[in-house]
């Protein structure tokens, strides 16, 4: 289909958080330098607030566990998205699921890209020999691939954040004024060996206090980690536990007024990077080569494991497989270091 006769593209992303947070910034570039699109974004529909500053963008709700569920809620999904006036489609995610919704708009005659995951070379970067330890494309750079072939080419140098949001009373009343440096920390990830200990990030959070120029907000989710995060928050003054507490739309806009953000290779690094936020990350089996970095981050926020003890990494692509004698790998990080790196990140001349 010719470039100028594409006007409403359908964006699919499913997945984790963090993956459909790696599309806001792509999505900010393509409506703000091609302004007359219109974007649906075909995920679940707790992301809708990921989205909610976009122009010319709407969410549309999948429910894999309702009414999408198996084929014929596929079909479903397929018939609410052609009632919409799709021109073409652009799925980030390329899955099962994916799969079977491009046999759908292929006898609809709708066009349908899908990205190009690199999986050939990000087996190279992970495998133990013959290793080829390169840095690959990011998957912001991959996923605005898929708009180049559609005609769209972007310049995501030139990206604009997400502007900043207004706090909501609820979360006013939770954190108190602002007299201090706001650093937001999620210290868990999905795979222990993607995860600071607990007890050096315990470290870095007393030392960081001992300043007397931080206040510090939690994040986490699930009953078990926001029990460990109230730990916490009862042992520290100025720490503040917000996990459970607010909405994801509160989240967000708490984070976008964050003056740092300290996050593992997982999702929280990348809401923050949406808002423009400065972001620390800390990585253990992973490693930003393989193009998951955070959007628009300098490279030395990024606080690596030493591969000189664990030359294998990266053991994978997303943490997944961690060998023998590298489950405490991200002990060789110091404490120290974090902590300096935190404050030059909030303190930057």
């Amino acid at each position: 289909m010719p470039k100028n006769n594409i006007q409403h593209i359908l964006v699919i992303r499913f997945s984790a958080m963090g993956d459909v947070a790696m599309t806001v910034p792509v999505l900010s570039a393509l409506v703000h330098q091609y302004p007359h699109l219109r974007v649906t974004v075909l995920t679940r529909t707790f992301f809708a607030p990921m989205f909610a500053a976009l122009p010319n963008v709407k969410v549309h709700g999948a429910e894999f566990k309702g009414k999408h569920k198996g084929f014929p809620g596929l079909w479903s999904l397929f018939g609410e998205m052609k009632d919409k006036g799709i021109d073409v489609v652009a799925d980030l995610h390329s899955v099962l699921r994916t799969q079977v919704l491009k046999r759908f708009f292929f006898f609809s005659k709708i066009p349908f890209l899908q990205i190009d995951k690199g999986r050939p070379e990000k087996k190279a970067l992970t495998r133990e020999r013959n290793k080829v330890f390169l840095p690959l494309r990011t998957t912001h750079e991959r996923y605005a691939d898929v708009f180049a072939r559609l005609g769209f080419s972007l310049d995501l140098s030139n990206t604009i954040p997400v502007h900043k949001e207004k706090l909501s009373n609820r979360t006013i009343e939770l954190i108190d004024p602002k007299t201090r440096k706001w650093l937001g920390i999620a210290p868990f990830a999905a795979f222990s060996g993607k995860q600071y200990p607990l007890d050096l990030m315990e470290d870095v959070i007393g030392q960081i206090l001992e300043t007397n120029r931080y206040k510090i907000m939690l994040f986490g989710g699930g009953q078990e980690e926001i029990q460990f995060l109230d730990t916490w928050a009862s042992k520290f003054d100025q720490c503040i536990n917000v996990a459970g507490k607010l909405s994801f739309a509160e989240e967000l806009a708490l984070i976008s007024n964050l003056d740092a953000m300290l996050s593992m290779d997982s999702g929280n690094g990348h809401l923050a990077a949406i808002y423009g936020i400065p972001v620390i990350t800390l990585w253990g089996i992973t490693h930003p080569y393989a193009g998951f970095a955070p959007f628009g981050q300098d490279y030395d926020n990024a606080l690596l494991s030493n591969r000189d003890e664990c030359p294998f990494i990266p053991t994978s692509v997303y943490g997944n497989k961690c060998p023998t004698g590298y489950q405490d790998i991200m002990r060789t990080i110091p404490v120290k270091k974090v902590v300096e790196k935190i404050e030059s990140v909030c303190f930057k001349k």
